[in-house]
């Protein structure tokens, strides 16, 4: 067996959850010994294992199958998760979807990360076997660490005192950046710190023109190098993302075991309960008495039943998942 790992325009996406899903799988191959390439150009593969649906992703998959090599496509995106996104991205979610159907339906197999990912997936009818596998988080690297957190801190001009909460991705509306800033403004005792960057271009007007004039507590620091440093300053990870298909920033915190903060949204119904292994909240009202509770140390701490959830998605097992996935797959000829 041997899998290539295909990931098209990876330069363009290696900062994103994606990018990070990719990285994941390498590692989680490597783990469990499972021979892999990332170059197209090399013909001892056996399986194919595309993580993008562009055009050249597409005509990959075609390629493949004629050659008799098993295609499998990482279900990563939906029409769900496109919504909220990017200018113009909601009167183009319709026919995003169409060429989800159209990307997907060349695999002999799909992979999706959550079972309510699955669940969407399903309800597109492309026919196709589809199985859910986590993201994964890299354990051995998601591990707090005190000096980190400091320097961190020092790096950013912020007081080893201040209240600091982080939220992590694109600084776009689905990710709830509109509804950070809100809240942000209502607590100004609170420092909110947002890592993660998107191109202007990208940007709808509304998110904009948020992002021009903030609240004098809210930071926007780009792109961090050093987030196991961003991670290990913060007091709370808080994440009003309105739709996922999982979520890796979410899982990060866990395993630095950081309060979580979420949306009640029906990605996390299943694994993610709140007041146990992590809070959630259905508006800015309610996030903010959480948020509150949590910094004043008033709720029940949930981080040791949160690193629980994260045990059982290490990249080890998550390796062990796709391995069984590949080994079914090549029986079945």
């Amino acid at each position: 067996m041997e899998v290539l790992l295909y990931s098209e325009g990876m330069k363009y996406i290696e900062q994103s959850g994606v990018g990070r899903a990719i990285q994941h799988q390498m590692k989680a191959l490597e783990l469990n010994n499972i021979p892999y390439t990332t170059k197209k150009n090399d013909k001892g593969y056996n399986i194919l294992h595309i993580n993008t649906v562009g055009p050249m992703s597409c005509h990959l998959a075609k390629k493949a199958k004629k050659q008799g090599k098993k295609v499998i496509m990482h279900a990563h995106s939906t029409e769900e998760d496109f919504k909220d996104s990017f200018f113009f991205a909601n009167s183009l979610a319709p026919l995003f979807k169409r060429w989800l159907i159209h990307a997907y339906g060349l695999a002999d197999e799909l992979i999706t990360p959550t079972p309510y990912s699955k669940k969407l997936i399903d309800s597109y009818n492309i026919g196709l076997k589809c199985t859910s596998v986590s993201n994964g988080i890299d354990l051995t690297n998601f591990q707090f660490n005190k000096q980190r957190g400091f320097d961190f801190r020092a790096k950013y001009h912020f007081k080893q005192s201040d209240k600091l909460v982080l939220s992590v991705g694109l600084q776009i509306k689905r990710k709830g950046i509109l509804d950070f800033i809100s809240i942000a403004k209502a607590m100004p005792d609170v420092k909110f710190i947002w890592c993660g960057f998107t191109s202007s271009f990208l940007l709808t007007r509304e998110v904009l023109s948020a992002l021009k004039h903030p609240p004098e507590n809210v930071y926007f620091l780009g792109f961090v190098t050093d987030m196991i440093g961003a991670y290990s300053a913060c007091d709370l990870f808080f994440m009003p993302t309105y739709e996922e298909t999982e979520g890796i920033a979410i899982l990060e915190a866990l395993a630095m075991k950081k309060p979580v903060l979420t949306r009640r949204i029906p990605v996390y119904d299943i694994w993610l309960e709140d007041g146990f292994n992590c809070y959630k909240g259905a508006g800015n009202e309610e996030f903010e008495q959480k948020i509150t509770g949590i910094l004043n140390n008033k709720l029940f701490d949930t981080t040791e039943h949160g690193y629980d959830v994260v045990e059982e998605r290490t990249l080890y097992k998550v390796g062990q998942q796709l391995k069984s996935i590949y080994n079914d797959l090549l029986a079945i000829d």
